[in-house]
């Protein structure tokens, strides 16, 4: 899947872009049925809320088959290696849950801080590239982010390890407010298949979800090859080091895998 020409200058200059109806219900069933799945195991990579309910799954694409399709999908490859202009390694893989009811915050912040303080990642030249696996609405713990925030480079940031169960280098209050009062703030809404990508250093957060509707999002980081991390600090399930290119699968690989599994079942 190519970005158009204006659909580049907008990321460029807003520092974010959403692309709705990426994957169709066939393939988004199939990956959330296992982001559940995922979620009700015992193991390492599956980090929990104080509450007890998921927060984020790490790592999903090197145990579980949806999830590695996923990982190396061409819809979700060819976009960021269009913005970077080489190929791309898998930084980190995660499934986000904002779980209904308890569902708890993510602090502001800018992904490069933390990947450049704890893995050593020379530039920000890596983006999280989204796929909603829930409906996300205005209700239900969006996704808030600054546009524009971009342009303000790798900004002072505070590790904050006690608000919640994932330690995160978070911004400051009177910075946040002066970067919104320049760019404001979106929620990029919309349904089950739509694709979010923003750049490394655009400042957001998300609020807690109290209603009934859960929201899942798995994010793919994904860093230029000739970026890859220096001095990792966290263990290898959240910060890879194996940088070896990824290599497209099939564009129908997740629906092929759907169809086999509806007839094993």
């Amino acid at each position: 899947m190519k970005l158009t020409a204006e659909q580049i200058e907008s990321f460029h200059t807003e520092g974010w872009l959403f692309l709705p109806d990426v994957f169709d219900a066939e393939e988004t069933e199939l990956l959330k049925a296992e982001a559940e799945a995922i979620y009700r195991q015992d193991r390492p990579e599956v980090w929990r809320e104080k509450s007890g309910a998921p927060r984020t799954a790490f790592a999903a694409h090197t145990y579980s088959e949806p999830f590695r399709l996923l990982g190396a999908h061409p819809r979700l490859i060819e976009p960021v290696e269009q913005i970077f202009g080489e190929k791309l390694y898998t930084h980190q893989f995660k499934i986000n849950a904002k779980s209904a009811f308890t569902g708890e915050v993510w602090q502001w912040h800018q992904d490069y801080g933390t990947w450049k303080r704890d893995d050593g990642m020379p530039e920000p030249r890596a983006m999280n590239i989204s796929v909603f696996l829930d409906e996300v609405m205005h209700i239900n713990g969006p996704l808030l982010l600054v546009p524009k925030s971009q342009t303000a480079g790798d900004l002072k940031a505070s590790h904050d390890r006690e608000t919640t169960s994932y330690p995160l280098w978070t911004l400051d209050e009177e910075t946040v407010t002066r970067l919104v009062r320049e760019g404001g703030i979106v929620a990029p809404t919309g349904k089950p298949g739509g694709v979010l990508m923003f750049h490394g250093n655009l400042v957001h957060g998300s609020a807690g979800n109290i209603t009934p509707y859960p929201r899942k999002i798995v994010y793919l980081t994904l860093n230029a090859v000739s970026n890859y991390i220096r001095t990792p600090t966290r263990p290898e399930f959240i910060a890879h080091r194996d940088f070896s290119p990824i290599e497209p699968v099939e564009d129908d690989a997740l629906r092929q895998l759907a169809r086999r599994t509806r007839q094993a079942a």
